[in-house]
């Protein structure tokens, strides 16, 4: 196991990280720019360093100075949590370099994931089924209109090296594509600096489907069911839950299987989740996201297997001892991402919180860095904490889903509380009737007002 573990992240999910390390008994060393010294995981780390000024790119971006933290307080091991540097190959590569270990995929396994069209390739070449879509970027608008009359519309500009929802536009007609291309391959050069676009069939009202893997590197490889995360605004995830309401258990022992089998084959390291679109029965992929994610403690609800512990364990080189048929599922569980934004505008909304009060009882679980008198700093993502409950029953957990968010208070900020509030409410919500599109088409009914 490793001697120390730096964790390079802020937050929730850095604070998640230090009490995974802490069961396991491994000291920790917290990293902080200048606007989070006074966070949570900094008081409660065995070590923190100082690595910055408030901007990412100069503190939780800046791979030199993890770096040298690594060296100052000699830690063996880098935790990247989620967001920042976690799904940086060559960030990963470097800390081997410096014979520090990365607790994530190996590198190769992260660039290949990390490049949209490779990544399609080699789901493919794997058995996974992938979206109808080109075998790679668009050379030209000649190819991509020649494409776009075999693919058929409606169907999806997006950037190979897109995510977080940056540089996708949906074309419903031939005569969108010229003005649709421009604008995508803008956005993609902007954003990531390679403007390379391919396309993929649009699918009108899919579900959004992620399978969680964990493998050891070695050809150990299993799954831990899924996650519905329909419930999208602008292609960023609000509500998770688990199991899916729209598949029943031979529908996801078949997905897991093909997906499980993929991750053997290529000896994957680590926690890892593979996303589709789902609709009309059939499962189509659309990335993999290779690290934890923010959603991970609705599968640790429904299967009582701390994701974090296994990442650490399997990072050390310990073997996979979990095997299939040691996963049950059992009740349901829902997440709901609190952050500090107006629940109708998603304006965000920076401040001190002047009163903190988290939900609690039986199956609720709040994830979360916050406290009374803490300051939201205006440089980061918005979230206040997860909220995520568990139930022996869909039923159950919905109803316990609405005590603990009238049960939440956070004062002195606005926060998203109201809008799942509004949710647990709806009947298609009720009912498990939802797709990718859904919230969206709530929202613009002005079903809540300000």
């Amino acid at each position: 196991m490793f001697d120390k573990i730096l964790i390079a992240n802020r937050g929730e999910i850095a604070l998640r990280v230090l009490r995974a390390c802490k069961e396991l008994g491994i000291p920790t060393v917290a990293v902080h720019s200048t606007a989070d010294e006074d966070a949570m995981h900094v008081r409660l780390a065995d070590e923190s360093v100082c690595i910055g000024p408030p901007p990412a790119k100069d503190s939780y971006l800046n791979i030199p100075a993890l770096l040298a933290a690594c060296e100052i307080t000699g830690a063996d091991a880098v935790h990247p949590g989620y967001g920042f540097l976690s799904e940086n190959a060559r960030f990963a590569e470097i800390l081997g370099e410096h014979n520090v270990h990365f607790i994530g995929p190996r590198p190769e396994h992260i660039r290949l994931m990390g490049d949209k069209i490779a990544a399609k390739r080699a789901a493919q070449g794997l058995g996974i089924p992938v979206v109808p879509g080109s075998d790679g970027g668009v050379a030209s608008d000649a190819d991509a209109f020649r494409l776009a009359r075999d693919i058929g519309f409606p169907l999806m500009l997006k950037a190979a090296a897109g995510g977080g929802g940056r540089g996708m536009k949906v074309i419903r007609a031939e005569h969108e594509m010229a003005g649709g291309l421009a604008l995508t391959r803008a956005e993609a050069q902007a954003a990531f600096g390679d403007d390379t676009v391919y396309l993929e069939k649009y699918l009108e009202q899919p579900r959004h489907i992620e399978i969680q893997v964990l493998g050891d590197g070695k050809g150990r490889a299993i799954h831990l069911g899924e996650r519905d995360c329909s419930l999208q605004r602008r292609h960023q995830k609000v509500w998770e839950e688990g199991p899916s309401p729209a598949l029943n258990t031979a529908a996801r022992d078949d997905i897991g299987a093909v997906v499980a089998k993929a991750m053997r084959d290529i000896k994957y390291l680590g926690v890892g989740t593979v996303e589709f679109l789902y609709e009309d029965g059939k499962f189509s992929f659309i990335e993999m996201n290779t690290r934890i994610q923010v959603e991970h403690p609705v599968t640790e609800m429904i299967t009582d297997i701390d994701l974090v512990v296994e990442q650490i364990r399997v990072a050390a080189g310990n073997d996979l001892t979990l095997t299939q048929d040691n996963v049950k599922f059992h009740g349901h569980a829902i997440e709901c991402r609190i952050n500090a934004e107006n629940p109708v505008s998603f304006r965000p909304s920076p401040g001190k919180i002047v009163h903190y009060h988290p939900p609690g009882g039986l199956g609720v679980r709040v994830d979360s860095a916050v406290y009374h008198g803490y300051a939201i700093p205006p440089f980061y993502d918005s979230l206040v904490g997860k909220l995520i409950v568990h139930g022996k029953t869909r039923s159950e957990c919905l109803m316990r889903l609405r005590r603990a968010l009238d049960e939440f208070v956070v004062d002195g900020i606005e926060t998203t509380i109201p809008l799942f509030r509004a949710l647990a409410q709806e009947k298609d919500i009720i009912d498990g009737d939802y797709h990718i599109h859904w919230l969206e088409e709530f929202l613009a009914r002005g079903a809540l007002k300000e």
